[in-house]
């Protein structure tokens, strides 16, 4: 049985999709708002998550950035009322995996449901650690060691640590370093990214100025070989 969480403020709503997907043969859960959907989906094992876009609390953007940060993989299909061109590109841009504008037909979104579940490949659990070097982290604790002594990084620095180590072996510019840890709507100055990647070398790397983890692609940005 798949299970699926259903991230909603309305209740009419929630009841109306959660009876028919529970009749349909979907093990349903319901969260209804941004800040507890997004505990439960960064928690919990579910095989795909439905998301409002207008929660109270945290908004189903900030909800599905979030969720992409900490690396969690399940596919997630948005649900809003608000059918611009814009919120649609900015929910794929993030990670949605489809878009629902209300109101909608309940048998597209089970179709849509369904067609998502075939094309999810079945793999384990995203991976909750990573080591390279005499370094260790834990994803789920936010904790970094070396060798046996705690490693000290700021917030940004652990999420463009993560976010190196998610993507080893890929050139990544700055351009997406800039969106996707910094998130879409930040406009720091490019050399945010050089001034941190120089702080995480200085904490992770043996030899600072001759890096072995993260390498500078000249002209490009930057890769992890870790």
């Amino acid at each position: 049985m798949k299970r699926l969480l259903l991230v909603e403020d309305e209740p009419g709503l929630v009841f109306t999709l959660t009876d028919r997907l529970v009749r349909e043969g979907y093990a349903v859960e319901t969260s209804s708002d941004g800040e507890s959907g997004l505990e439960r989906a960064a928690a919990e094992a579910f095989d795909l998550i439905l998301l409002d876009v207008m929660l109270p609390r945290i908004n189903g953007f900030d909800v599905l950035r979030e969720l992409r940060k900490r690396s969690v993989e399940t596919p997630v299909i948005m649900l809003t009322a608000r059918g611009q061109v814009v919120d649609k590109v900015v929910g794929l841009k993030l990670g949605a995996d489809d878009y629902v504008t209300k109101p909608f037909e309940m048998m597209e979104l089970l179709a849509r449901i369904e067609a998502k579940l075939r094309r999810t490949p079945q793999t384990p659990h995203p991976a909750e650690g990573h080591q390279f070097g005499d370094i260790r982290i834990d994803f789920r604790r936010a904790e970094v060691t070396k060798g046996s002594a705690p490693l000290e990084l700021s917030a940004r620095e652990f999420q463009l640590l993560r976010y190196f180590i998610e993507h080893r072996g890929a050139t990544l510019t700055r351009e997406e370093l800039l969106n996707e840890v910094w998130g879409y709507n930040a406009m720091p100055s490019t050399r945010t990214v050089d001034v941190h990647v120089a702080w995480l070398r200085q904490k992770i790397e043996p030899n600072p100025r001759h890096p072995q983890y993260i390498l500078t692609v000249h002209g490009l940005g930057y890769k992890f070989a870790g």
